[in-house]
C-alpha cells in the first residue's frame, strides 16, 4: 500500500498542513491592494515554512 500525499507532504511543511484557499487569496488581494503600495522587490512566501 501507498502512503496518503496529503500526510506525507503535511508531515514535510513546517506549519503541519497545506495552506487553505483563504489564506492564499488573503496574500494575493495584499499584493493586489494599496496596503502593498510600499512594497518593492521582494518575494512573499506563502508555503507555511517550506522555503526555511
Amino acid at each position: 500500500m501507498g502512503v496518503d500525499g496529503t500526510a506525507f507532504f503535511n508531515d514535510m511543511i513546517p506549519l503541519g498542513r497545506h495552506g487553505t484557499v483563504d489564506e492564499i487569496a488573503r496574500s494575493v488581494l495584499y499584493l493586489a491592494s494599496d496596503d502593498s503600495s510600499f512594497v518593492t522587490g521582494t518575494t512573499l512566501m506563502v508555503d507555511g515554512g517550506m522555503s526555511v
